[in-house]
């Protein structure tokens, strides 16, 4: 089935929204506000369509032709947004955060503030790659998960991660057989990481052997996640960074996002500071350096370990809690204030109801997505106990349709 439709904005997840002639909403993805274009449906349903641009009639007037030739050429579904003008882009993503506050908080907010980003391009200090069926690695297509495109380059990864791409990939000889995934990943101390992912299969011996190859000047660790099995370093320091331990893809701007989140909380010294799902340490950290009692929670051990030797090289008093969030927040101190930054999904209920019932005067939330943010906000807010009391983003990923944000509710 194809139609005419003509784009009216760009949705959460990057999509842009028309109207079917029976009035359905169609999504079409690397569409444009204001194109004009003959759609193919590729998905029916009662209230909505999924389709593909067979052929722009009229291009809206943000759109722009994309600088990778991966994303024009291969469907490359890493990026959602390069076909818009960086303006346009940013616009969509504020838009994207104001309409999740609004329809899913039940918040009455304008769009945020948006703070641009340092970098649109160069900036990811992380990538994955996917073994397709070619046996070779690369990228995922749009709306086809299950189609692997091999990878050049990625303009939106640091040059760092790039260069490391070609050592890794002249290393193919070395890789194990079992091979699934590949993430290649900076740390801030400029070390190199490889962490191959491999299915089920035999041990894997050969770590040292592929640290060598792929090694240049830099500090390189290769780590090894077996089948349903823990992350382990299997060439290079075992006491290096930890790979697997979550870091903001945008160092730079993942900076401003936690001085941002620690100035709304105002003067902390002797306060009791929660910094719920606290990584490496890097917020409790700065809390402590201000005189705050912190107390933080990390599921990861390996992080929790990184965090402890950063604390104590620094002189600093930090009381760390191993486990997960919803274990955790039953047995800790009743907090004057708190941090919390999520992983995509959002807060577990059980994280809300120990939040409304201990009732910190503040809650600082960070989030990297704008519906599960949303959501948690409108479960604090749902018997009044909190109040939304101001809400921005940053632009922490350009190209694509998402977003960074840190909303502060106050204790009403």
């Amino acid at each position: 089935m194809e139609e005419v439709v003509r784009i009216e904005r760009i949705a959460a997840g990057g999509d842009g929204v028309g109207h079917l002639a029976d009035g359905r909403a169609v999504f079409v993805p690397r569409a444009a506000a204001g194109d004009l274009a003959l759609i193919s449906i590729t998905r029916q349903a009662t209230r909505f369509a999924r389709a593909r641009i067979r052929e722009l009639v009229e291009p809206g007037p943000d759109r722009i032709e994309p600088l990778c030739s991966h994303y024009r050429d291969d469907d490359c579904g890493g990026c959602q947004l390069q076909h818009l003008n960086a303006a346009s882009q940013r616009e969509a993503r504020r838009r994207i955060a104001g309409d999740a506050l609004r329809r899913i908080g039940k918040q009455t907010v304008e769009d945020p503030v948006l703070t641009p980003a340092a970098a649109d391009w160069g900036y990811r200090t992380k990538i994955t790659l996917t073994r397709g069926t070619s046996g070779r690695l690369g990228f995922h297509r749009v709306d086809r998960p299950d189609s692997v495109f091999p990878l050049d380059r990625c303009p939106v990864a640091a040059p760092g991660v790039n260069d490391l791409w070609v050592r890794f990939r002249q290393s193919r000889g070395l890789w194990p057989a079992s091979l699934a995934r590949v993430v290649l990943r900076l740390d801030r101390t400029g070390g190199e990481h490889v962490i191959i992912e491999t299915g089920e299969g035999p041990i894997w011996t050969g770590g040292k052997t592929l640290q060598a190859a792929v090694r240049r000047a830099a500090s390189l660790t290769v780590w090894w996640r077996p089948f349903e099995g823990a992350v382990r370093a299997v060439g290079g320091s075992d006491t290096a960074y930890p790979a697997a331990a979550f870091e903001q893809i945008n160092p730079a701007m993942g900076d401003q996002v936690r001085a941002a989140a620690i100035a709304a909380l105002g003067n902390v010294t002797g306060q009791r500071i929660w910094d719920l799902y606290a990584g490496i340490g890097e917020t409790s950290a700065l809390l402590a350096e201000r005189g705050a009692r912190v107390q933080s929670v990390e599921w990861d051990r390996r992080a929790v370990e990184e965090a402890e030797r950063r604390h104590r090289e620094a002189g600093l008093t930090v009381d760390r809690v191993v486990g997960s969030v919803e274990a955790a927040v039953a047995s800790l101190g009743h907090p004057d204030q708190v941090i919390t930054n999520p992983p995509r999904t959002g807060m577990d209920p059980r994280v809300i109801e120990a939040l409304k019932t201990r009732a910190p005067a503040r809650i600082v939330y960070i989030s990297c997505d704008p519906a599960t943010l949303a959501r948690d906000i409108a479960r604090l807010a749902s018997s009044a106990e909190f109040r939304v009391l101001s809400a921005e983003c940053y632009d922490l990923f350009p190209q694509t349709a998402h977003v960074e944000s840190v909303a502060v509710l106050e204790r009403v």
